[in-house]
């Protein structure tokens, strides 16, 4: 998957590394993110923009720690086949100053925070819904876990939900 990367609003850190390494590790355990064809965009932002585009977009009228902005549905990511043109996967967007707050709040490094919004984002591009049923929760959690400990992260359900 190429990432289309934008940073603003973010402490100095590598961000686009982490974003792309996050990546590659959901797609080991998500085959259909690991698709060539697929382009995503994410933003690093600030609470700001994020507030807006929540406000704007799905009709919530406060900040919250990442938006996903899928392009595609769960049935077309399936049937994409490897061979093609480039197919924009959708759009996340991840709020500093939230993200920030909560990683403080859970003792977690802020990178790590991140990895895990990142993936949880991506995982809702695919078409992986956590509010539909207890299964698809259930199934999205076990999928982020597994992402994230191939990077090391330890597993952020382990004592509490970080996703609102």
């Amino acid at each position: 998957m190429n990432l289309e990367i934008d940073i603003e609003d973010w402490p100095e850190s590598d961000w686009e590394r982490l974003a792309v390494r996050t990546a590659e590790a959901l797609s080991e355990v998500e085959p259909a993110l690991a698709n060539p064809r697929l382009s995503a965009s994410l933003l690093f932002t600030s609470d700001e923009e994020v507030h807006a585009l929540n406000r704007e977009w799905r009709e919530k009228d406060k900040p919250t720690n990442v938006l996903s902005f899928p392009m595609l549905s769960g049935e077309e990511l399936a049937d994409l086949e490897p061979d093609g043109p480039p197919v924009m996967l959708g759009d996340i967007a991840l709020a500093h100053q939230t993200c920030a707050r909560e990683a403080a709040e859970r003792g977690v490094s802020l990178e790590h925070h991140a990895a895990h919004l990142i993936v949880h984002g991506l995982l809702h591009l695919a078409g992986h819904d956590h509010e539909t049923s207890s299964d698809d929760a259930k199934k999205m959690e076990a999928l982020e876990i597994a992402a994230l400990a191939k990077l090391g992260v330890a597993d952020p359900y382990d004592d509490h939900s970080l996703t609102e």
